[in-house]
């Protein structure tokens, strides 16, 4: 993964805000390497990160993935469908083309990383807001502090993260087993 960020997706209502998100739905947009992870790879991803057998409890909340074209569209379709032959129950994640992306407010970008002990190091290595929300290396530390990642996962990458010993420390100590 390249980058993260937060934001709205999905609805027709012009500038969508987290206190005007009409008939928008948060998400989270990610750029990623294509020779590194392929799309139908972050697709398992997404089927193991969320109970897609659930219905939607709102349209803010909806369980959805956008995808950009044709091909996927018909990746995610047939993902869907593997994943109802698997556990033989259907999936109510909803399948949707993109259509725009608005990023959410600034307060809502890296929250994990701005909530944790490792804000002022980061902030060290990124003085701007913008330059952490575009960050790869804040991205997985967002990722990392959001429980999301193993501590086998971390230990290939931690000496890539920019951090000092003692943000390391840090930052593994967040990590579950």
């Amino acid at each position: 993964m390249i980058r993260t960020r937060v934001g709205y997706a999905g609805g027709r209502t012009n500038s969508p805000s987290y206190s005007n998100l009409g008939n928008h739905t948060e998400t989270v947009q990610i750029d990623y390497n294509p020779e590194l992870i392929t799309y139908s790879e972050l697709l398992n991803i997404f089927w193991d990160s969320h109970q897609p057998t659930r219905q939607s409890r709102s349209q803010q909340y909806k369980n959805v993935v956008f995808f950009h074209n044709k091909k996927q569209h018909l990746q995610a379709m047939e993902s869907k469908m593997e994943l109802e032959q698997k556990i033989d129950k259907t999936v109510k994640t909803g399948i949707t083309p993109l259509g725009s992306f608005t990023m959410a407010e600034d307060y809502h970008q890296k929250y994990y990383l701005k909530n944790h002990a490792l804000k002022k190091e980061i902030m060290r290595i990124y003085p701007r807001h913008n330059d952490i929300v575009d960050s790869t290396a804040a991205a997985r530390l967002n990722g990392y502090i959001g429980r999301n990642g193993s501590k086998e996962q971390l230990s290939r990458e931690i000496e890539n993260l920019g951090l000092s010993d003692a943000g390391k420390r840090l930052l593994i100590k967040s990590v579950p087993q």
